[in-house]
């Protein structure tokens, strides 16, 4: 049995862990409600992290229970990245103000922000295990290796949930994963790239969204696609631009701009979204997914 600690984050600007909880992507699939429950490999050490999490209301503190013995301060600075409760909100507002038809899509969202992969080496396994695969089978698949060779917390639910295995636990445990021999090969390049330095934050912050997303290239299996996702939805960075063709098909509709708009001109378009391209991104996204007008 883990030992507990419980902490609070306090969100500057609006923000919602009920929105959170209903934004699934990769493994993690939409829920209901202000309770979430996260799992992951820690940025310190690869130690595995489980985390509960509650708000009583919209933009009010989060009350938080860490399993686990990692660092309290670097679980935190974790689930604040992940819930892009490392930016000030404040400011995403006043780009809002004077953006009317991204204001019109967050409106219906109040307080939603991008929720992001535990990590850039999380990101990259999953860009492996769900390639041609359909997401309900890679969610199973990755759910399987979390169990098998990472570390099992249950929460006060009930509920078990496993923490992704680290780097070297993958390494050691790759040949009981149910996967093909080529991916087995690529997964392990990027448990590899990780122990490497490859995949940690202060690189890719430090190289700068561009250059890490051409350096993520050179791991095996990672395309231009995946390094793109893996910088704006796993490193957390708020202005890096994204060419996703749903996100750009909703921003040009609600800007009144013709279908046929090419990449260059939605690029011109998302300047005016500075600094909060990739925000301004996934809420396009989401709108496309759900049908916002």
């Amino acid at each position: 049995m883990s030992a507990t600690r419980t902490f609070e984050l306090e969100p500057l600007g609006r923000f919602s862990l009920a929105e959170a909880n209903a934004f699934g992507f990769g493994a993690r699939m939409a829920s209901e409600g202000a309770r979430m429950q996260l799992a992951f490999a820690s940025d310190v050490d690869w130690l595995p992290v489980a985390v509960e999490l509650n708000q009583e209301t919209d933009d009010g503190i989060i009350s938080g229970v860490l399993h686990g013995d990692a660092p309290l301060d670097a679980a935190m600075r974790q689930v604040r990245r992940v819930l892009s409760l490392d930016h000030d909100g404040r400011e995403w507002a006043r780009v809002l103000e004077r953006e009317a038809p991204l204001k019109a899509l967050a409106d219906q969202v109040p307080g939603m922000r991008p929720v992001l992969f535990h990590s850039p080496y999380e990101a990259a396994a999953w860009s492996i295990i769900s390639a041609r695969v359909a997401r309900p089978q890679a969610a199973k698949l990755r759910h399987q290796i979390a169990m098998e060779l990472g570390t099992p917390f249950t929460f006060e639910s009930g509920e078990t949930m496993a923490a992704f295995p680290s780097p070297g636990a993958l390494l050691e445990g790759i040949d009981r994963v149910p996967l093909s021999e080529m991916k087995r090969g690529r997964l392990a390049g990027v448990a590899e790239a990780a122990l490497d330095g490859q995949l940690d934050l202060e690189l890719i912050h430090g190289m700068g969204p561009e250059t890490a997303t051409v350096h993520l290239q050179t791991i095996k299996g990672i395309g231009p696609f995946w390094a793109t996702l893996i910088v704006v939805r796993a490193s957390g960075f708020a202005d890096a631009l994204a060419q996703e063709p749903r996100a750009r098909a909703r921003a040009l509709a609600a800007y009144g701009l013709p279908e046929t708009s090419t990449e260059a001109e939605f690029a011109e378009l998302a300047e005016r979204w500075r600094p909060f391209r990739a925000w301004a991104t996934v809420l396009c996204r989401v709108a496309h997914e759900r049908g916002l007008r």
